[in-house]
């Protein structure tokens, strides 16, 4: 479906993609995962055609963005990182703008908002201004707004930013139904437990590069099934362990506190970068 070959792009001194080389199958879940200025929300401007690679390709169902960036921009539907509605229209109005934008025939636009308005539980409040919804209507309005033109491919970077708990798990529940009915899916996230419950496939982007790629469970089993964590000298120090035996057994030649929890995919993330989410 996706394949990414040899991608670079640089800004001056900065090398934000580097040589990334990865495929991502149709009907797939992917997840990107990475620190602040890891990459990941270049490597969404690139696939949605915002931004122009330094160097390699790009091809989305065997079409070479280079070659035909209006049939693949056709082809995928973006939801960004900031909230980029027409906060003075209605919900309706900005769903028709886009539409419009796309060139898609009045009667079936008209049916398509209907059918995605009542998708998303907006239907009733279609003709209230934008700047009236809560974060958590406005970003299912945008995930709505970029299905309109019916894409093969919807790009979300980090699309529950902000949202408290109980949103941020509607809009999942949203995603997953997107996801089973055949939509291929590729999301940036800080959050680690959404990585965890929607995706298939996880990739750790670093410093432009990607570290890891596997699914959530065997990234996990990289690291080890258990962690303890103890306060010491200063710092919290985290050692890995295959079974929870062992971690019981080297907790008793700690002075200091311990904790022992199951590991997850953060732990990973830190092992392999040094880094914890979010910085």
């Amino acid at each position: 479906m996706i394949v990414i070959d040899n991608l670079t792009k640089k800004y001056k001194n900065i090398t934000a993609v580097d040589n990334l080389n990865l495929e991502i199958k149709k009907g797939e879940f992917f997840g990107l995962l990475g620190p602040n200025g890891a990459g990941k929300t270049t490597l969404i401007k690139m696939l949605s055609t915002l931004t122009k690679p330094t160097s390699g390709t790009i091809m989305i169902d065997d079409i070479y963005m280079d070659r035909n960036k209006t049939k693949v921009k056709s082809k995928i539907g973006v939801v960004s990182q900031h909230i980029n509605l027409e906060w003075e229209l209605s919900a309706i109005q900005n769903l028709q703008l886009h539409g419009k934008l796309f060139g898609m025939q009045k009667d079936y636009m008209q049916k398509r908002i209907d059918e995605l308005l009542k998708y998303i539980d907006l239907y009733d409040r279609k003709d209230e201004k934008v700047k009236n919804f809560s974060g958590g209507m406005k970003r299912k309005l945008m995930i709505a707004r970029a299905l309109l033109h019916e894409p093969e491919v919807l790009l979300l970077d980090e699309p529950t930013v902000g949202l408290d708990a109980s949103v941020r798990r509607k809009l999942w529940d949203l995603m997953k139904g997107l996801n089973k009915d055949g939509m291929t899916v590729i999301l940036t996230t800080h959050y680690i437990e959404e990585a965890e419950v929607l995706c298939n496939r996880v990739g750790f982007f670093n410093n432009g590069k990607l570290v890891a790629l596997d699914t959530p469970k065997k990234l996990i089993e990289k690291s080890g099934q258990f962690v303890m964590e103890c306060f010491d000298e200063g710092q919290t120090k985290t050692l890995f362990f295959e079974n929870r035996e062992d971690a019981l057994k080297k907790a008793t030649s700690i002075n200091s506190s311990v904790n022992i929890r199951q590991s997850n995919l953060e732990d990973t993330f830190i092992m392999l970068t040094n880094r914890r989410m979010g910085e």
